[in-house]
């Protein structure tokens, strides 16, 4: 669930100085689908969304392709019972957006409970009409 929806086409608007983009809208689609897609353990829909040569960073975990994030995701130990952004920002650089925002997400891993507070950036691009995800880096979020 993307918390906040509303938040992100404001930011994305005031930044911009004009009403929300269809680019801009597409992009808050997507982190929408991103979200669900973690909270119901639908692979196929990340699959998609990541671009090829994606790259993830996140705390205490090896660097990723989207070959290694896929399978990780796909083994099931860890299991989403909560992702919600917040605090969402889009910029559009032509074929090229970033998003910044915030994450709290509560997980189960092996029988344990875990809650992550992250602030996180993602980059897609635009390839041949379709926005895809080619970076995402989170890091633990201040206190």
């Amino acid at each position: 669930m993307i918390a906040g929806a509303a938040t992100l086409l404001l930011v994305a608007a005031a930044s911009q100085q004009a009403a929300p983009t269809d680019d801009v809208r597409e992009l808050t689609r997507l982190e929408a689908v991103w979200n669900d897609a973690h909270e119901r353990a639908e692979a196929e829909a990340l699959e998609r969304l990541w671009s090829d040569d994606l790259e993830v960073a996140v705390p205490k975990m090896a660097l990723m392709n989207k070959s290694d994030a896929l399978r990780f995701f796909r083994v099931g130990r860890m299991k989403f019972q909560r992702y919600q952004t917040s605090d969402v920002r889009v910029r559009l650089y032509g074929d090229a957006a970033v998003v910044t925002g915030r994450l709290r997400r509560q997980r189960v891993v092996n029988g344990r409970q875990l809650d992550d507070d992250w602030r996180f950036t993602k980059t897609y691009v635009r390839r041949s009409g379709h926005w895809q995800v080619v970076a995402y880096h989170a890091s633990e979020s201040a206190p």
